[in-house]
C-alpha cells in the first residue's frame, strides 16, 4: 500500500478496526488490480484512469465507503437492506456489522463501467 494509506491506518487506535480497514483495502486492490491508490481529503481512495471510483474513511462508530451520489442512488435499496446507514454520497458500516463484499464489488464495478469515458476526477 502507498505510504499515505499506511500513515492513515497507523492512526486508527483500535487494532481490530485497523485490521478490518486493511482487509477491505487489500480486498479492493486484489479484486480490482487496475485501480490506483490515492489519499486525499482525509480519505483512502481508489481511482481508475484518474477518475474517482470509491473512497473509505473511519469514524468512532463506523467505517464509511463513499462511491459518489450516483452510485449511492443506484444501489440505495441494497445499501438500505444491508443497514449501512446511507447518506447522500456515502454509507456507514458499523464496526459490529459484516462487510458485504458482494455489494462493494457491485458498487465499484458500476462506477468503473459508468465512468469509463469520464475525464474528470468527479462526475459532472
Amino acid at each position: 500500500m502507498i505510504a499515505e494509506f499506511e500513515d492513515y491506518l497507523a492512526k486508527i487506535d483500535d487494532d481490530e478496526h485497523q485490521a478490518r480497514v486493511r482487509t477491505v483495502l487489500n480486498w479492493v486492490q486484489t479484486t480490482f488490480p487496475q485501480l490506483e491508490q490515492r489519499f486525499a481529503w482525509n480519505q483512502l481512495m481508489f481511482t481508475d484512469h484518474g477518475t474517482f471510483i470509491i473512497g473509505f474513511s473511519v469514524a468512532k462508530a463506523h467505517m464509511a465507503f463513499a462511491p459518489e451520489g450516483q452510485a449511492m442512488a443506484q444501489f440505495a435499496d441494497t445499501i438500505q437492506a444491508a443497514k449501512y446507514n446511507p447518506g447522500k454520497k456515502f454509507g456507514r458500516i458499523k464496526w459490529t456489522q459484516d462487510v458485504d463484499y458482494d455489494l462493494l464489488k457491485q458498487i465499484i464495478s458500476f462506477n468503473i463501467a459508468d465512468k469509463a469515458e469520464t475525464t474528470t476526477f468527479w462526475r459532472k
